[in-house]
């Protein structure tokens, strides 16, 4: 597999009110025809994250998503997993994309698969990294996960850089970032930051009350377990080692997720964290190309 690839272009898509930034790399010229990919990213972070990953597949189109609140992409706080999903469905939609291939990571995998289950066209499989979708109970009605007195912790993240290099410099020997492969790291940092809003250095381009937000509202697809069940197209699911859900390096996904899809199949890989694409992209490359045909 390569290990090389043009830069993208950013295009911007106006879905629920706002931009979408998307990240598009064309096939390389002379590539045979090839279904597209379609990257959607974890909480905190955005699509660029994907780039040593997408390098190793030259044939094909590829459109990696900044989520809604995360990267280049407008919006703020939400309350409501669901948006987001239909945002990503608005921009498939916008875009003319059907039968892609979808790869998401965490939340962006969760992501996926409800817009699978919204839209079936779009997608003809999906690889599904550690999608955070959880056993039935969790989604059971109950208290609040966090709340405007007690928030997610993440709500209290340094957001102010005055370069790159010292996010990477604050980063590169804290967990989780120091299992990450060293190319993913300097694309999420690189890429991570926008200029602030003050005009001075640069911030966080998901801010910390957007993530905090994402996490809050981790209970608001309870539907997504049904939804699961109507998505009739071959899905893995790549599940991590599991603890405990306080570790933020453990699995997060219901073991029985893969059951429940009329075509799914569950792949364990406890040697590897929920950060799984980002500590071994050709580990990760490898599973998406075994799902391509």
């Amino acid at each position: 597999m390569t290990a090389s690839r043009p830069a993208p272009i950013t295009r911007s898509y106006c879905v629920n009110g706002i931009d979408l930034a998307v990240h598009e790399w064309a096939p390389v010229p002379g590539s045979p025809p090839a279904p597209p990919l379609v990257f959607a990213h974890a909480t905190g972070f955005h699509g660029r994250v994907f780039d040593a990953v997408i390098a190793c597949f030259p044939a094909h189109p590829v459109h990696a998503i900044d989520l809604r609140g995360h990267g280049a992409s407008g919006g703020g706080p939400i309350d409501d997993w669901r948006i987001v999903a239909a945002d990503v469905a608005g921009f498939l939609e916008q875009a003319g994309i059907a039968g892609a291939i979808g790869i998401g990571h965490s939340m962006g995998a969760h992501t996926l698969l409800q817009v699978a289950a919204d839209r079936p066209q779009a997608f003809d499989r999906l690889v599904l990294f550690d999608p955070v979708i959880l056993a039935p109970e969790f989604y059971a009605p109950g208290e609040p996960l966090y709340t405007a007195e007690n928030p997610h912790p993440a709500i209290r993240r340094k957001r102010d850089f005055a370069s790159v290099a010292e996010m990477e410099e604050r980063f590169r020997a804290r967990d989780p970032y120091c299992l990450f492969d060293a190319r993913v790291f300097a694309d999420y940092c690189r890429h991570g930051l926008v200029p602030a809003a003050s005009g001075e250095g640069l911030e966080l381009a998901c801010a910390p009350e957007v993530e905090a937000s994402v996490y809050a509202s981790s209970r608001s697809n309870g539907a997504i377990l049904e939804a699961a069940r109507g998505v009739d197209i071959p899905v893995l699911v790549v599940r991590a080692r599991m603890t405990n859900l306080n570790d933020f390096k453990s699995s997060p996904t219901w073991p029985e997720l893969a059951s429940i899809l009329p075509q799914g199949t569950d792949l364990y890989r406890p040697d590897r964290t929920h950060f799984h694409p980002f500590e071994d992209p050709a580990d990760a490359a490898r599973i998406i190309a075994g799902m391509l045909g």
